[in-house]
Order: structure tokens, then C-alpha cells, then sequence
């Protein structure tokens, strides 16, 4: 009589082993499907800033100037208005020239259906309520808009694609529309929030120190900003550069410090970081060097929040500390001329982008000479003197536009 056969199966042991043996492969593969994915995320990054390149140009040869970063609509000359300023009651009509290069761009970008929108009188709002438009329900807003931080002008609140790096998570209020493309506004910081006119701040003495300290390919508030005018040439010069958005985690690079304050009042703050660039640097953690030790101030006006506002804080940056280094400034350094650095979500350095069009990766590392150094002003003596070199070695040199600094290789 023969025994019955009975078929073997897998024993437990057996089947743990060949799960830990998938969890294993699992685990060393993740690493590098990860690694791919931020590689495909930095190119689509990068390929952004190359259409930035292509819209300053086009631009330029529509206009033949620089599309300026601060300008815009401003109220009736008998009522002046400061800048910083927001748009209120009858200035709802007009925008205190803060709107950034990215507005003036946006034809050249394919984006003209949001430039339509910005261009003429539109009547809409975030919150669909027209009864509650400005003045009467007729009265739409006006063209250009008004400043930037106005939640109910919808095309402010849009989240343009070529305006994000896919590496940056940030999304959502307090921000309205993000960006992580910013102007370069040179290796100075003095008087950089006017221009040789600015609303109230006007006269032959402010236009003089606006001339020099508006070192970079950008002159804030400037709107006769012209090729020929970066003398250093346009593949030796920085014409953007990526920032982070603020993600409300206190990091210094996307925000300003609770202890700013202790810099003194705007004027002597400012004052403060011309002389000394890393004056905020003992309110950085010890244990956490890229946050704040007591946080981050103003969680609404921080890193990337708004696109279309000309300030610093949104959409500007200085070769003056290196990548990825500190916001230093007080607390409410949204309006205020202060270091802010360039920054990115990628592992080590960041996109810039040339005034010819190149783009270029930009390590933490790169030399910027001391970051104790004061800027070169009006005022300045010896190394700060007007129209001295770069105090920031060959970052502080590539944001300078007409300093002969010529850079061959970096």
C-alpha cells in the first residue's frame, strides 16, 4: 500500500527571512529612487530659471530696458504715500510702484492671460463677494492692481508653475502666491528698499545714495535699466536666484529673528547689518544652526510669500552672505533693507541665473569673503567706499554689475 504525498509548504522562518530579504532591497533601492526624483524635480527647477532668462530677454528686446523690479501705479502727487505702505480705501486704485519683475514678465513667460487680468480694470475677488468691490459695485480695481499683500486681488493670490521649484513644499496661507525666483539686487543693502524716486522719499541726495548702493543687475524702483548698463558683462553677472519659501519652522534662511529687534529701531537696524552683515549671528541655535533659537518673526511676511511684491523679503536677494545662510534683520524686515540670501530645497547650494541666460548651480560653499565686512555706500570709507570692489569675494563680484570684476570660471 503506498503513502499518501503530502506537498510541503513554506515554514515561518522561511517566510520571514524572504521579507526581510524585500525589506532589505526595498530599503537600498528608496535611496535612489528618492535621489532620482529630486534629480528630475532640480532639472524642472532649473528649466524654470531658463525661461525666466528667455522672458528678461524677449523682454528687453521688446522695450529695449531690464523689466524693472519696484515699479507700478502710484495716488495723486498732492498725496503722496510711502512705499510700504499697504492699499487702503481710496489707494485701493493703485499698487505704490512694489510690483516685482515677475509681474512685467509674465507676457513673455506665456502667461498672458494673468498679464490681462493685472492690465485692465478688473471687477473680481478671492471671495466671489462683488457687492463688497471698491467703492460701488461697478467701480472695478484698477489696472496694475494694488500693492501686493491684497488678498482680494486674485491674480496675487495665483500660484504660477514657472515661478516654483518643484523641490520647495511650501503651499498655502499665510502666503498667497509663492515664488522661489528672486531679482538680485547686488552685494549693498543701503537705501535699496527707495529709488532715486520713491514716493516720499525724493530729492537729489537720495538718488545720489541710491546710485551708490544699487550695485546689482537690478536697481530697485529703477525703471531705465538697460544691457549696456552691466558693464561686467552679462555671462559675469547674476541676474536671479533661487530663495526657499518660508514653511513657518523658524529656519534662517526663510525668515527673520523674534531677536531682530535688538538691532534697534529700523534705522539703526539697518545701519547695523550695512556695517556688519552677521550681526544676527548669535540669534542662531547653537544646537540647530539653521533656526532661529527663539523662532522665526512675522509668519505672514516671510521668504517667497508673495510674487508679485517688489520687497527683499518676497522676491530679492544680495550676494552678500553665501547660499543658504541667514535672513539677518529686525521683525518686521518684510519693508526693510536687510542681507536676505539666496536659498534652496536642494542639497547643497542653489540655481542662479545669469544675465545671458546660462544657469548655473552655485554651492554653499562658494567664497564670499567676510561676512563681518560692511557694505560699500554713500558714506562708506576705504573698502566700503563708492565704487570699491566687492567686499564678498567672487559671490559679492558676480552680483555686482559695472565693478570690472570679470569672473572667468566659478
Amino acid at each position: 500500500m503506498s503513502r499518501p504525498r503530502f506537498h510541503r509548504g513554506f515554514t515561518l522562518v522561511e517566510l520571514l527571512v524572504v521579507i526581510a530579504i524585500i525589506g532589505v532591497l526595498v530599503g537600498l533601492l528608496l535611496p535612489a529612487v528618492q535621489a532620482a526624483r529630486e534629480a528630475a524635480r532640480r532639472m524642472s527647477c532649473s528649466n524654470n530659471f531658463k525661461q525666466l532668462g528667455l522672458g528678461i530677454h524677449n523682454y528687453h528686446s521688446a522695450y529695449k530696458r531690464i523689466p524693472a523690479h519696484g515699479i507700478g501705479t502710484t495716488v495723486a502727487a498732492s498725496n503722496p504715500r510711502a512705499y510700504w505702505q499697504e492699499s487702503t480705501g481710496n489707494t485701493l486704485f493703485c499698487n505704490n510702484r512694489r510690483l516685482s519683475t515677475l509681474v512685467g514678465i509674465l507676457p513673455f513667460i506665456e502667461q498672458q492671460s494673468i498679464w490681462e487680468q493685472i492690465a485692465n480694470p478688473n471687477a473680481s475677488r478671492t471671495d466671489g463677494d462683488l457687492s463688497a468691490a471698491i467703492g460701488t459695485p461697478t467701480t472695478p480695481w484698477a489696472p496694475m492692481g494694488p500693492t501686493p499683500g491684497t488678498i482680494q486681488y486674485i491674480p496675487w493670490t495665483y500660484e504660477i508653475p514657472t515661478y516654483r521649484c518643484p523641490s520647495d513644499p511650501g503651499v498655502g496661507l499665510p502666503a498667497l502666491g509663492r515664488t522661489n525666483y528672486a531679482a538680485c539686487l547686488g552685494d549693498s543693502t543701503y537705501n535699496t528698499r527707495f529709488g532715486p524716486w520713491n514716493n516720499r522719499r525724493t530729492g537729489a541726495a537720495r538718488a545720489e545714495s541710491c546710485r551708490a548702493g544699487h550695485r546689482g543687475f537690478y536697481k530697485p524702483f529703477d525703471n531705465k535699466g538697460r544691457f549696456r548698463d552691466v558693464l561686467d558683462g552679462l555671462s559675469n553677472t547674476i541676474a536671479m536666484g533661487e530663495i526657499a519659501t518660508d514653511l513657518g519652522d523658524g529656519a534662517v534662511s526663510t525668515s527673520a529673528p523674534n531677536d531682530g529687534s535688538t538691532l534697534g529701531g529700523n534705522n539703526g537696524a539697518i545701519a547695523a547689518v550695512v556695517a556688519n552683515p552677521g550681526a544676527c549671528d548669535s540669534f542662531a541655535d547653537p544646537e540647530r544652526p539653521q533656526f532661529w533659537l527663539n523662532g522665526g518673526a512675522q509668519p505672514d511676511h516671510s521668504r517667497g510669500f508673495k510674487w508679485a511684491d517688489a520687497n527683499q523679503m518676497y522676491s530679492g536677494f544680495f550676494t552678500i552672505l553665501p547660499p543658504n545662510d541667514m535672513y539677518c534683520g529686525r521683525h518686521n524686515a518684510k519693508d526693510l533693507s536687510f542681507p536676505a540670501p539666496m536659498s534652496s530645497r536642494h542639497v547643497g547650494g542653489g540655481h542662479i541665473l545669469m544675465a545671458d541666460g546660462a544657469v548655473k548651480f552655485i554651492t554653499d560653499s562658494i567664497e564670499a569673503g567676510s561676512r563681518n565686512a560692511g557694505n560699500v555706500w554713500l558714506n562708506g570709507t576705504g573698502t566700503q567706499a563708492p565704487g570699491s570692489a566687492s567686499p564678498y569675494g567672487l559671490w559679492g563680484a558676480l552680483g555686482t554689475r559695472a565693478n570690472k570684476e570679470t569672473i572667468e570660471e566659478f
